[in-house]
């Protein structure tokens, strides 16, 4: 970790059992983040880890959606060289924690994890609104954040990447696009945010999860983005269009071994 970062005892009070420990910790990593200029890639897993454990640490459902929104407002004041990074180290810290999540759905913490389904929204949201708000001038920082969508939580391959992750990010994918241009005023790159759905769509072995991308992209939305609203055949046109380029299907004995996409 760098000389001037904050030391582990700092990011160690991040998971602290005390609230107003964990809140002053919060505060302190506030005025840090939004100074500093770099951050190596293991600093950032480093405060991840911390503020994941924050997280792990709030109790009652109230206090922990005003903790995920105020751990999402972080990539506001983070210097804009920075977004990428910290959102890389998120999903990362994310991916890896999901299994340890993902097992509280059996026993009597589901709050757990609703609360990290609430933040992985949250974070979500705050990626789109800090483009949204630069008007998404800037084309190649947005490929860099759709390129760590596409490599980590969507991920149409690799075997770290959860099917629950996967899931629940197709799952809010156009519901947050839909808040931050819930008036149309502004024109997104539509088909660039499609991409990294569309990309898991095409490659995913994973029968289900190539549904889920389906439903994704018949949602009514995107059409009405497209300027075709009230055309359902168009909008299926467009999602056969998304997937031209795939070959092959789905074996003929009903196996899940496939290397394209079937209509």
């Amino acid at each position: 970790m760098a000389a001037d970062a904050p030391n582990n005892p700092f990011v160690k009070q991040l998971a602290s059992s005390d609230k107003d420990k964990r809140d002053a910790a919060l505060e302190s990593l506030r005025t840090y983040i939004s100074k500093r200029i770099n951050f190596d890639e293991l600093e950032l897993l480093k405060l991840w880890k911390g503020l994941f454990f924050c997280m792990w640490m709030s109790d009652k459902p109230k206090p922990q959606q005003q903790l995920a929104r105020d751990l999402a407002e972080l990539v506001q004041i983070l210097p804009p060289q920075n977004v990428v990074p910290f959102m890389h180290a998120f999903w990362k810290t994310m991916a890896r924690e999901w299994v340890g999540i993902d097992a509280l759905r059996s026993k009597i913490f589901l709050h757990r994890m609703n609360k990290f389904l609430y933040l992985i929204r949250q974070y979500f949201l705050a990626a789109l609104s800090f483009f949204a708000k630069r008007d998404w001038r800037d084309r190649d920082l947005l490929g860099e954040y759709l390129e760590v969508l596409a490599t980590i939580p969507l991920n149409p391959t690799s075997g770290k990447i959860p099917n629950g992750l996967r899931y629940h990010v197709l799952d809010i994918y156009v519901d947050e696009m839909d808040k931050v241009d819930a008036k149309r005023e502004r024109m997104l790159p539509i088909e660039d945010l499609l991409g990294p759905v569309k990309e898991l769509g095409v490659q995913s072995p994973t029968k289900a999860i190539r549904e889920a991308v389906k439903d994704t992209l018949r949602d009514e939305r995107l059409a009405i983005w497209r300027g075709k609203a009230g055309s359902p055949g168009e909008m299926q046109d467009d999602i056969q269009r998304d997937y031209d380029h795939a070959k092959g299907v789905l074996n003929d004995d009903g196996t899940d071994e496939w290397s394209g996409i079937e209509e």
